[in-house]
């Protein structure tokens, strides 16, 4: 199983919140299987990012 990695860093942390309450919320997204783990990452230049893993390879 491998990530899956959101489009798009964020500035700050809380933003990069916003995105993972999104992703875990939209079905659109995963359609009928829900993402197994979402996790906020930080890049070496200190930006923020989502990334989440799922059942069903994409």
């Amino acid at each position: 199983m491998s990530w899956v990695y959101w489009a798009g860093l964020y500035d700050s942390k809380f933003e990069a919140y916003c995105a993972v309450m999104w992703v875990e919320g939209d079905k659109r997204i995963y359609g009928t299987h829900p993402p197994r783990e979402v996790e906020l990452y930080r890049t070496r230049k200190g930006k923020y990012g989502v990334r989440f893993r799922s059942e069903k390879v994409h």
